[in-house]
């Protein structure tokens, strides 16, 4: 079966549409993201696509189906000499696109991103109630390293995370 979709670093050009993206997904009810609102303007998010273009210790992946962007996956190494060798990383997938190997595709890309920049460690926060992206995380080799009690803030309260870690090899 061939991918239905390309990933490719994000260009500035795809502002519009990873914005429209964050919307959809930070509106679904389940609450998938830390902010439900409040995400960047195309235009910031255009600027921030620019910058890191000349900047080594972040990138933007993205999953491009025939209807557009469907996923996006960001990473960027921890600026601290001690944990230089971490890099955290967040992850969307649009609803009409999930449990369909884009997930696996951004997580795979954001491995090759960290070889090739002797990162060691990936990580992330996930939502204890997010049990797709959960499995989708355990499948790929990512291991539970804490909790992480009331950790953000959102506008209807608190919520806890977990934090799981990726061994790069």
């Amino acid at each position: 079966m061939s991918r239905e979709f390309r990933i490719r670093p994000a260009e500035p050009g795809d502002a519009a549409a990873l914005v429209e993206l964050a919307q959809a997904v930070g509106s679904e009810p389940e609450g998938w993201l830390i902010t439900t609102s409040n995400w960047r303007s195309a235009g910031d998010e255009r600027r921030y696509l620019k910058s890191i273009r000349r900047y080594p210790h972040a990138a933007v992946f993205v999953a491009e189906a025939p209807e557009g962007i469907v996923g996006r996956l960001s990473v960027g190494r921890d600026p601290h000499p001690a944990s230089h060798h971490v890099a955290d990383l967040g992850l969307m997938v649009a609803q009409s696109h999930r449990r369909r190997g884009i997930g696996q595709a951004l997580l795979e890309a954001a491995v090759a991103w960290a070889r090739a920049r002797e990162v060691r460690k990936l990580e992330l926060h996930v939502f204890p109630h997010n049990a797709g992206a959960i499995e989708l995380y355990e499948r790929f080799g990512f291991e539970r390293e804490g909790f992480r009690k009331q950790h953000y803030r959102r506008p209807d309260g608190f919520v806890d995370a977990i934090l799981m870690a990726y061994e790069v090899r």
